[in-house]
């Protein structure tokens, strides 16, 4: 077996308690290497802070999270220095935020986003670097004429396309995704799920994405986890649980009939 056959991440009886509150309970899965997952549920299931627990944002309460580093090597997350972690973040990893202000540096053009991660991972000459911060601009479609402009100048779905080319430039291996296209118009919506869903094949990326929009887990994930009151109910290839769930739970989120 060839370290690409071994899950990029494994989460094993994940747990966060929040004083007497649940966040989540005994959440065990594997994720491979070019994997999307899409974590579903109503507000407050707990998928928010399963997503938080995988990115090392918050400790567990019990639990752990392998990931298969580039040397091949499979390490506790959290046995990672802070230092270890902050590296993962900026180079291995991506984060694209429900809202891209918590995701973008709002005092720095969008070319300057997008430079910080390619000098994070050691580029260090400023011709290349604004070179491929314009060539991931078009990519992502925003008019490379703009990459001296100001995030706070860009509408919303500007925004969100800036801070996936700021995630995606270092090419990472995982990418977390909390409801990217929440808050944004339908037909800004559709665009930006095309852009994701091709920038995710093209690039062989593994993701996690959280949503409560169910068209969203249809169109962009391999597999679908469906969490309710902080514990996985079911899982399983996508179009399987949404054509055919078998949980009531499922069913009812499936009908529309549970508000999101």
């Amino acid at each position: 077996m060839t370290p690409a056959d071994l899950p990029l991440l494994s989460a094993r009886a994940l747990t966060k308690h929040y004083g007497p509150r649940l966040g989540c309970a005994d959440v065990t899965f594997d994720l491979y290497e070019g994997e999307v997952l899409a974590v579903v549920g109503e507000s407050g299931s707990g998928k928010s802070t399963l997503l938080s627990l995988l990115a090392t944002e918050l400790d567990p309460t019990a639990g752990s999270v392998g990931y298969r580093m580039r040397d091949g090597v499979t390490r506790n997350l959290f046995t990672l220095s802070e230092a270890e972690r902050r590296f993962l973040l900026r180079t291995d990893w991506g984060f694209v935020r429900q809202d891209a202000r918590d995701g973008l540096r709002m005092g720095v053009s969008a070319g300057g986003n997008v430079g910080e991660r390619l000098m994070a991972v050691g580029a260090r000459h400023y011709g290349k670097i604004r070179d491929t911060a314009s060539d991931w601009l078009g990519r992502v479609e925003i008019d490379p004429s703009r990459i001296d402009d100001m995030p706070k100048s860009f509408s919303g779905g500007m925004r969100q396309r800036l801070q996936i080319a700021r995630n995606l430039v270092t090419h990472p291996r995982l990418v977390f995704m909390d409801e990217p296209t929440s808050g944004l118009d339908v037909s800004v919506q559709a665009r930006l799920l095309d852009l994701i869903r091709g920038l995710v094949s093209e690039l062989g990326l593994a993701v996690i994405i959280v949503t409560h929009d169910l068209a969203v887990a249809r169109l962009l994930s391999h597999r679908i986890m469906v969490m309710r009151q902080g514990r996985v109910i079911e899982t399983g290839l996508t179009d399987q649980v949404l054509d055919d769930p078998r949980e009531a739970y499922t069913q009812l989120l499936v009908s529309s009939v549970l508000a999101a």
